[in-house]
């Protein structure tokens, strides 16, 4: 049956867990649900579903796990060998190249993310200016991950008849 699943989580590599963790908790306001962790590439359990996730090889890696306000998960690892790539902002290619969270005060929080080891991209920008209060901007984390900041819920920005004014 088809219906709208929710949102769980999602996973984020990272060169320093100590510091991404430190990040998102003083940054967004994000809370630790495990802290760092060792992983190892064992005959245990998790150690297996590893291997089946990773392939044989990967041997070990850090990991901690953190919750939005909204109660959807962030897996945040760490591992052997991690790089920071020098572009990480691909968007042409496959896969996610970035996430997107909810503040009333994007400007606020924009600075927040540069002030704790960020980046802001790009101005903040208005959806419809003059028409709907609406407002985004792209920043980065300190380890090349796009963080998406908007003003309102993604439902109320893209559907039609949001903020259109008065009715008269």
């Amino acid at each position: 049956m088809t219906y709208p699943r929710t949102f769980s989580h999602i996973g984020l590599s990272v060169t320093d867990l100590d510091a991404a963790v430190k990040f998102y908790t003083e940054t967004l306001g994000w809370y630790v649900i495990m802290p760092p962790t060792e992983i190892v590439a064992d005959e245990s359990a998790i150690g297996v579903m590893c291997n089946d996730v990773f392939g044989e090889g990967w041997e070990r890696f850090r990991i901690a796990h953190l919750s939005t306000g909204d109660k959807i998960g962030v897996e945040i690892f760490e591992f052997k060998n991690a790089e920071k790539p020098k572009d990480n902002f691909e968007y042409w290619k496959t896969g996610v190249f970035h996430f997107c969270v909810q503040d009333p005060d994007v400007e606020g929080l924009a600075k927040r993310i540069v002030a704790n080891g960020g980046k802001q991209r790009m101005p903040v920008r208005e959806y419809f200016p003059g028409e709907k209060p609406y407002r985004m901007v792209y920043c980065e984390d300190p380890f090349g991950n796009i963080i998406e900041i908007y003003s309102h819920s993604y439902e109320l920005t893209y559907s039609a008849g949001a903020y259109q004014g008065d009715a008269n």
